[in-house]
């Protein structure tokens, strides 16, 4: 090759590389700019009111302070080599008011596993009045070997509960999720 092809194959490379480093800037600068745009536009939306002051009890104007509802918790694991319960067996809550419990998962088994949780309710009718807020239950769980977790569910039961329910038991069940397990060789 002549002295002219590489000078002008070169000059080609420097000209590509001068724009692949201003579109990686472009690139770095978009990122930057989304996390103002992406608070404007949770502002201007109302999406961002999520957070919630400690005490919401004494400022929910819905929480009935004229009866409580017993919450039974249950926890249940099919064919998994985990155990799993509430920390807490039961609370007493008033209809309306946000309230949180905890879970205690164990991974028995000397290779991580993958587990979804399933809850089910009791009575059945009050499925739709149990509002989950936060929940393990809404996404897979992947515990490594011997690994314990506390998973947290925050909910609040509906004020509409008909007041002849007075006892709720949430039970969850886990089940290993197909196709997670490593078969050996």
């Amino acid at each position: 090759m002549n002295d002219a092809v590489l000078t002008e194959t070169a000059a080609s490379n420097r000209q590509t590389l001068r724009r692949l480093l201003v579109v990686a800037l472009l690139m770095f600068g978009f990122g930057f700019a989304l996390v103002p745009m992406y608070e404007k536009i949770c502002e201007v939306t109302g999406a961002r009111n999520v957070f919630l002051p400690d005490d919401v009890s004494t400022q929910n104007t819905q929480v009935d302070f004229s009866r409580k509802v017993s919450i039974e918790f249950d926890a249940n694991v099919q064919r998994l080599e985990w155990t799993f319960k509430p920390v807490e067996p039961y609370l007493d809550v008033h209809p309306g008011e946000m309230t949180q419990v905890v879970y205690e998962i164990r991974n028995t088994l000397d290779r991580p596993v993958t587990g979804q949780a399933v809850p089910s309710y009791g009575p059945r009718e009050a499925a739709q009045y149990f509002k989950k807020i936060e929940c393990f239950c809404f996404q897979q769980q992947t515990l490594g070997p011997g690994e314990v977790r506390r998973l947290p569910v925050v909910f609040v039961v509906d004020p509409a509960l008909p007041k002849s329910v007075n006892t709720i038991t949430l039970s969850y069940t886990f089940f290993e999720v197909a196709g997670t397990r490593k078969n050996p060789g």
